[in-house]
């Protein structure tokens, strides 16, 4: 399997992108992932936010993360498809991420649903809605052979009834999930029984601890979290995180495990970094680049 990371971990400490593949090349790490910006912000036009802006050109952009042997796993587009304001807001930024990311060679684009019930639709309206904006999605995925993750992260997604019906959008294999160990957690599943659900159609993996403070104050409550609070391995659902890496490795997964938690500007993300890697040594689990 491979290592990565979401630049998530260094939001906190106003990281730009650049700096995040500084980190990954010092640490040995060849894979990030991040969140894509449809227009202009002003926190990442001054260098403090760890993500990148689709006006960013994709082709200097890579010859750039190339210079530093840094690729992406996948990038996250993440703007909730369950509301209203899916179809309007939604679709168009998940279709230029696609055709972004085909440009700049990253293989999936991950997206979700809303964390509450959307506000003035039925599920079932909900759902359909989604059904339509990921059939318009697919079409064009397919054309740029980009991988489209669902991730679970808000009111349909951490249900595994209602993931299988969305992972049943399309008959595509470019519909796949982004599998988290941490927001599956936190809505109160378990993760080993909700990964065993969709082996055959894990495409990402997130990886992501849970503190035992924050799962005493929300779990069952919330549907999803930014990023561990606490170190990889540190939290209550290390257990279920090394389960889920071993059901993986049993089902032949080769993707990438992207680590999403807090970095504290280097030492929690390598503590963090340093555990995972212990764990694909205890599972044999070869690490590639």
């Amino acid at each position: 399997m491979k290592i990565g990371f979401h630049t998530d971990a260094f939001n906190s400490a106003y990281f730009s992108f650049e700096k995040c593949l500084a980190w990954a090349k010092d640490n040995d790490v060849y894979y990030i992932e991040c969140g894509l910006i449809d227009g202009i912000s002003w926190i990442h036009g001054l260098g403090y936010q760890p993500h990148v802006a689709l006006y960013e050109d994709p082709i200097l952009l890579r010859q750039k993360m190339d210079s530093y042997g840094v690729q992406f796993s996948q990038v996250d587009a993440a703007y909730p498809l369950s509301g209203k304001d899916g179809p309007l807001r939604g679709v168009p930024y998940v279709l230029k991420a696609i055709a972004w990311a085909h440009l700049i060679g990253c293989p999936c684009v991950d997206t979700t649903d809303g964390m509450a019930a959307p506000e003035g639709l039925t599920d079932e309206q909900a759902m359909d809605l989604m059904k339509r904006s990921y059939e318009q999605i697919i079409e064009v995925a397919e054309a740029h052979k980009i991988i489209v993750n669902i991730e679970p992260h808000g009111h349909f997604t951490t249900r595994p009834e209602m993931m299988a019906r969305m992972l049943d959008f399309c008959d595509s294999e470019y519909l796949g999930l982004n599998m988290d160990t941490g927001n599956t957690f936190i809505a109160g599943q378990d993760p080993v029984a909700f990964l065993k659900c969709f082996l055959d159609r894990v495409r990402h993996v997130h990886i992501k601890d849970v503190s035992e403070s924050l799962a005493a104050a929300v779990r069952g409550d919330a549907t999803g979290i930014a990023v561990s609070q606490c170190a990889l391995g540190d939290g209550v659902n290390a257990d279920n995180i090394r389960s889920c890496i071993g059901l993986l490795r049993d089902y032949g997964y080769k993707g990438v495990l992207s680590m999403e938690c807090e970095g504290q500007a280097g030492p929690m993300i390598q503590k963090s970094l340093q555990w995972l890697r212990s764990v694909l040594e205890e599972l044999n689990i070869p690490i590639e680049k």
